[in-house]
């Protein structure tokens, strides 16, 4: 199905899948959906997630020493699937697991789960050919990111060949919670839009309620991952992980509250 947003702001959640385990990511990912997430990109844990903060690196480690696999996450989208048909649900990963696994194996696998799209963070445009070829065979999206330090021809490019949405990252570096919106995200969005009429979702450094409502200001969706990762290490550590659902569940009905009080 297509990826949608059906509320304003649009919520986009990441979870490290298989952190605290396979089971509570399933939960939590449900948990998300009802308390209000459009989508959820289920994280691929990785050895050597380059783009990623302390945060998601400490949640990759963990899920990686319960023997987390690419296989078990796709396990985990089919059974969010079947719970939930109609949210959005994204494979989030670095390439190599993807090629590990086979190209074509994964897309017909991904697409049999259920999912709608998938992002790889270090798939660049350019070299995309193969990529994009399989996943239009199975009628997945791919979904690419967006930096303030892409040149316009990219920007271009990765509008032309997104779909579902187009990922816009507030600020270069690593994921991991901030203080403020970035500048120059808003420059970003209004770049990306001279090329598609896709939604655009803003990660990296989206923590609180009063970042989402400033995205919403310029943007469809915010992407939340790194405030929600460090929620649930937080949460199992100090009060179990039975108790990390209940937790991201209030937390993502409490982003849209300066939003709402501003429409007023």
């Amino acid at each position: 199905m297509p990826i949608r947003f059906d509320h304003k702001p649009g919520l986009v959640v990441y979870l490290t899948a298989g952190d605290p385990s396979l089971d509570a990511t399933r939960a939590i990912a449900l948990a998300a959906i009802e308390a209000g997430a459009d989508v959820i990109e289920l994280g691929v844990p990785f050895s050597d997630p380059l783009a990623d903060g302390p945060i998601i690196q400490r949640a990759s480690e963990r899920a990686l020493a319960h023997g987390t696999r690419l296989k078990d996450v796709l396990g985990v989208a089919r059974e969010i699937r079947a719970a939930c048909p109609a949210a959005g649900l994204v494979i989030f990963s670095y390439l190599n697991p993807i090629l590990r696994y086979s190209l074509a194996k994964f897309a017909d696998d991904a697409k049999a789960a259920g999912v709608d799209g998938v992002l790889a963070t270090d798939m660049i445009v350019e070299e995309a050919a193969e990529y994009l070829k399989e996943l239009d065979r199975v009628g997945l999206a791919p979904i690419f990111l967006a930096a303030p330090t892409s040149p316009d021809a990219r920007l271009e490019a990765i509008a032309t060949h997104s779909k579902g949405f187009v990922y816009a990252i507030s600020r270069t570096g690593i994921t991991g919670t901030q203080a403020a919106v970035a500048t120059d995200a808003t420059a970003l969005v209004a770049r990306i839009r001279r090329w598609t009429p896709l939604p655009v979702a803003v990660g990296f450094g989206i923590s609180n309620a009063e970042h989402v409502a400033q995205v919403t200001e310029f943007a469809d969706a915010a992407v939340i991952g790194s405030a929600i990762v460090e929620l649930i290490e937080r949460t199992c550590s100090t009060e179990g992980p039975e108790l990390a659902p209940d937790a991201v569940a209030r937390f993502i009905k409490g982003l849209r509250l300066p939003h709402a009080a501003l429409a007023r």
